[in-house]
């Protein structure tokens, strides 16, 4: 490896100076979303971010250089009181092969380790295509809602996502039926 290759690199410790930052500051999430655009009605996405006050960005900024993917942004820009900038990947293929990777080699060593865990399981299913069959699905929603505190800011409830995805799985097989006919 040249000179050029081992400055683009982290050190061990900025890497692990990310992993605490990120174990404070930071969230692998599951957003579940019910959706027409998607065959089974439900859309799955994969998020890791990490926030920090605006006036702190190159915390995030640096974080970025070292994944080199995803982008920053206002936390909440329609919320006048929200000083926060945030640093967001959602890409499956970065996901895995960049940031996955970086907290596989340099861990989470608190309880949010778990949620880094299922989150990495979760896209791995994605990217083998499991959310598009109803039983990977499934699983993936379990996973999803067993994460950050058991979902408990979650807008949707598991056995409410489960219930229309068998209603809308049962509609589905109705309609090829009738077609057949």
């Amino acid at each position: 490896m040249g000179a050029d290759n081992q400055q683009e690199r982290p050190s061990g410790i900025a890497s692990y100076y990310i992993t605490g930052f990120v174990d404070g500051e930071g969230c692998f999430s599951v957003t579940i979303q019910r959706s027409k655009n998607v065959r089974l009605g439900i859309q799955v996405i994969p998020e890791f971010h990490v926030s920090q006050h605006q006036n702190r960005t190159e915390v995030l900024l640096e974080i970025k250089r070292v994944f080199g993917c995803g982008y920053i942004k206002p936390n909440d820009p329609g919320n006048p009181k929200d000083l926060t900038s945030v640093y967001v990947v959602r890409n499956i293929k970065d996901l895995r092969s960049k940031v996955i990777p970086f907290f596989k080699k340099f861990p989470i060593i608190s309880i949010k380790r778990l949620d880094f865990e299922k989150f990495a399981q979760v896209v791995g299913m994605m990217e083998d295509g499991k959310h598009l069959e109803k039983d990977g699905l499934v699983k993936i929603l379990k996973l999803a809602f067993s994460m950050n505190f058991s979902g408990k800011y979650r807008k949707l409830k598991l056995v409410d996502v489960l219930s229309s995805l068998e209603s809308s799985e049962t509609i589905r097989q109705t309609l090829q039926k009738e077609k057949k006919i």
